[in-house]
């Protein structure tokens, strides 16, 4: 696998379904970061704990829900609505944000120590939500499967993962200083969720999409979930 063919086939996808992805990412966003601004704003431990949790779970819905979201458009239709999307996506949320704890909590504490370590870890496990919400495994399960999932292929998924960061965060920067001229609170706000509803459903359609690029290369003969055609 190439770096960029997941890259090719999530802007395929979100070329051509972004009308789709975009309100999907905006509607979670907009919510989670208001809750977030005002429990910050309160002030207290309490509150700012308080405020990383709702941030925490607003961003592994999103994460569950894109992931439902570019599942269902790779056949080249729309099937779910935005309502049937975040519906679909929900049952899996405490699946979800399990796997991510433990796997944040492992890459973090790698990046710290060596660096190297946490680099590896977010390699193997760059795959866990999609195995989390497509094919409904727990935690531990999702780990495993991840990591069986990118054997042979780190270099090319850590590639991937590069990439997409980089996009990231050349799009925190330049709206950093398009909103420059706010106050931190508002500029904060607006600068997350414009980021999140902008940038976050191109990354869920290539990581998603390295998902699917992985199964095929793994389990060329078995049938893959939501269609197997890629969106040109």
């Amino acid at each position: 696998m190439q770096v960029t063919e997941p890259v090719r086939d999530g802007w395929s996808i979100y070329k051509r379904f972004w009308q789709h992805l975009l309100p999907i990412a905006f509607a979670v966003s907009l919510v989670v970061s208001a809750i977030s601004l005002v429990l910050t704003a309160a002030g207290g431990w309490f509150a700012v704990l308080a405020a990383v949790i709702v941030s925490t779970v607003g961003v592994f819905l999103i994460q569950a829900a894109l992931t439902e979201a570019v599942a269902d458009v790779r056949d080249g239709r729309v099937d779910l609505s935005l309502v049937e999307t975040l519906r679909r996506a929900s049952p899996r949320l405490g699946a979800v944000i399990g796997v991510s704890i433990v796997a944040g909590i492992a890459i973090a504490i790698g990046l710290v120590l060596i660096i190297v370590p946490g680099l590896y870890l977010m390699t193997i496990w760059s795959v866990v939500v999609p195995a989390v919400v497509l094919e409904r495994l727990g935690v531990l399960e999702a780990l495993g499967r991840s990591r069986a999932l990118v054997r042979g292929y780190g270099w090319s998924v850590f590639g991937v993962i590069l990439l997409t960061f980089l996009i990231d965060i050349a799009a925190s920067l330049v709206l950093g200083v398009v909103l420059g001229g706010l106050p931190a609170a508002s500029a904060h706000y607006f600068g997350n969720v414009i980021t999140t509803t902008v940038v976050t459903p191109f990354v869920a359609a290539t990581w998603t999409s390295m998902y699917f690029r992985l199964r095929e290369l793994h389990e060329p003969r078995q049938e893959i979930p939501t269609g197997a055609a890629y969106v040109e």
